[in-house]
C-alpha cells in the first residue's frame, strides 16, 4: 500500500503536474498545489519540470519527425527508452531553440525545483519512501528501499515511457487517422488517464486529455477534486461540437 501510494503521487507529479499543468497550461493551479506537484515530480525523477515540459512541447510541435525527442518512427525501443541512451538529434536542439519556454521559468516553483533538483530527488524519490515505512510501522529498510523506492520507480518510469512508445503504435485513431498517436486502453489504466493519446494530440489543450470526463482518468479526478477545493481554476476543454466535427472530418470511424 505504501509503495502504491508513492506510485500514485509519482504519477500525479508527471500527469497532473509536468504534463497537463506546466507543459500544456490546460488549467491553472494555486501555489500550494504547485508546490505539491513539484515535490511529486521530484519523486518521479524524470528530469526537472522545466526539462520535462520543454521536451514535451517539442514532441508535440514536431511529433514523429527527427525533431521529436522520442520519435516513434524510429521504433518501439527508441521511443520507449533508447532516446535516453543517445545524444539528441540535431533537429531536436535546433528546432527546440525556436520555441518559447519563458513562461516555465516565470514560475518560482519551477525555478526552485530546478535549482535544488538533485537534492529534492534524493529526498523524495529515495529517502522518504524508504524511511517512512521503516519509522512508522517497522518495515525493514531493505524491503522499503527495494519495493517503495526502486520497484515503484522502475514501474513508474516504464508506464510513462509506454505513452511515448505503445500509445504511438497500438490502438485506434477516432479523432485523427493521419497522426500516429493512438487510443490505448492498457496505457490509460497504467498511466492513470494518459492513454487517450489520439485525443490528446488532437486537442492538447484539454485538461482531461479525454472526452470521457472522469472515466478511466484518475488524473482528471484529482484535478477536479482540487478544483472543488479551490486550488484549480480555468480548466480548458474542447467543446463537444468541435470534437464531433473533428471525428467526422479526420477520424478513422472507430
Amino acid at each position: 500500500l505504501s509503495a502504491y501510494f508513492c506510485f500514485l503521487m509519482t504519477a500525479l507529479g508527471v500527469t497532473a503536474g509536468a504534463h497537463r499543468l506546466w507543459s500544456h497550461r490546460s488549467y491553472k493551479a494555486k501555489l500550494p498545489l504547485r508546490i505539491f506537484l513539484a515535490a511529486a515530480n521530484s519523486m518521479a525523477f524524470q528530469n526537472d519540470i522545466y526539462e520535462w515540459s520543454r521536451d514535451h512541447r517539442v514532441h508535440h510541435k514536431y511529433s514523429e519527425t527527427d525533431a521529436d525527442p522520442h520519435n516513434a518512427r524510429r521504433g518501439f525501443f527508441f521511443s520507449h527508452i533508447g532516446w535516453l541512451f543517445v545524444r539528441k538529434h540535431r533537429d531536436v536542439i535546433e528546432k527546440g531553440r525556436k520555441l518559447d519556454f519563458s513562461d516555465l521559468l516565470d514560475d518560482p516553483v519551477v525555478r526552485f525545483q530546478r535549482k535544488y533538483y538533485k537534492s529534492s530527488v534524493v529526498l523524495m524519490c529515495f529517502v522518504i519512501p524508504t524511511f517512512v515505512p521503516w519509522y512508522l510501522w517497522g518495515e525493514s529498510l531493505w524491503n522499503a528501499y527495494f519495493l517503495a523506492s526502486i520497484l515503484r520507480y522502475t514501474i513508474s518510469l516504464n508506464v510513462t515511457w509506454l505513452v511515448n512508445s505503445a500509445a504511438h503504435m497500438y490502438g485506434n485513431r477516432p479523432y485523427d487517422k493521419f497522426i500516429n498517436p493512438r487510443q490505448n486502453f492498457l496505457v490509460t489504466v497504467g498511466a492513470i488517464g494518459e492513454g487517450f493519446h489520439n485525443y490528446h494530440h488532437t486537442f492538447p489543450f484539454d485538461y482531461s486529455a479525454s472526452e470521457l470526463g472522469l472515466a478511466f482518468n484518475p488524473t482528471t479526478w484529482f484535478i477536479d477534486f482540487m478544483f472543488w477545493l479551490g486550488l484549480v481554476t480555468d480548466r480548458k476543454q474542447a467543446p463537444k461540437e468541435m470534437i464531433q466535427a473533428r471525428k467526422e472530418r479526420t477520424g478513422d470511424g472507430s
